[in-house]
């Protein structure tokens, strides 16, 4: 049974740069305003944890330097369009120019993704486990969706949360028993905390509270990229 679920922008995190410990960080930032309890979610926005993992490099702004970045951090390029480029990342996301990012980034650089961003989100939590508080942790990114207009936020790394939850074998308000559901936890949550992060705040962390405490547990994010042999667009 869920109750209510709260949303709590962690406020006050500096400027973050290569080699900073992110989450103890987050967790003096979050002290000053709503502490970080047993059972909340933390959601982390990607680029902090680029910054801190120092996943920053030179770029010129060139549509040639953006191409040879995206082909070194991509498995395939799926579709072209200009300097655009839908790729599969070596994480196997699918997302705009590889997740190459210069939003928030200074001059002269670019950010990429993590390279294990599950081992991140597990870095985060064993920080904060180390205080005695047992949480789960989403790395979060912005991507754009197939046929829908606008951005949202999902998840790319978790750690202490399962990302898909099957309700395949249970019923539904009307005791049809569900056949196909899975719901992919971490991308609701991770879209619910951009809720209260933004776009250009500079608040890069939410707390999530009143999760279903069934929701915590191992879990990877590979278990949220569907299997080729099931995509009916691969």
């Amino acid at each position: 049974m869920l109750g209510n679920i709260t949303l709590i922008p962690v406020v006050g995190v500096p400027e973050i740069r290569p080699g900073d410990d992110l989450a103890r960080l987050i967790l003096a930032a979050a002290q000053a305003t709503a502490p970080i309890a047993d059972g909340d979610c933390l959601v982390v926005t990607q680029k902090v944890v680029s910054k801190a993992e120092g996943r920053l490099v030179a770029f010129d702004g060139s549509d040639e330097s953006k191409a040879a970045l995206i082909a070194r951090e991509s498995r395939r390029v799926i579709r072209r369009r200009g300097a655009l480029r839908i790729a599969e990342t070596n994480h196997g996301f699918v997302c705009a120019n590889a997740g190459i990012d210069l939003s928030n980034v200074e001059a002269g650089f670019a950010a990429l993704l993590p390279v294990d961003s599950d081992r991140s989100a597990r870095r985060i939590r064993d920080v904060i486990a180390s205080q005695g508080t047992s949480i789960g942790v989403i790395i979060s990114d912005t991507f754009g969706r197939p046929w829908r207009r606008g951005v949202t936020d999902v998840a790319i790394g978790v750690a202490g949360i399962k990302p898909v939850i099957d309700l395949r074998g249970t019923n539904d308000a009307l005791g049809r028993e569900l056949a196909v559901t899975e719901v992919c936890i971490a991308d609701e949550v991770a879209a619910a905390a951009e809720l209260v992060m933004g776009k250009s705040t500079g608040v890069a962390a939410a707390i999530v509270r009143g999760l279903n405490q069934e929701w915590f547990g191992p879990g990877d994010i590979g278990d949220v990229i569907r299997p080729a042999q099931d995509d009916l667009f691969r």
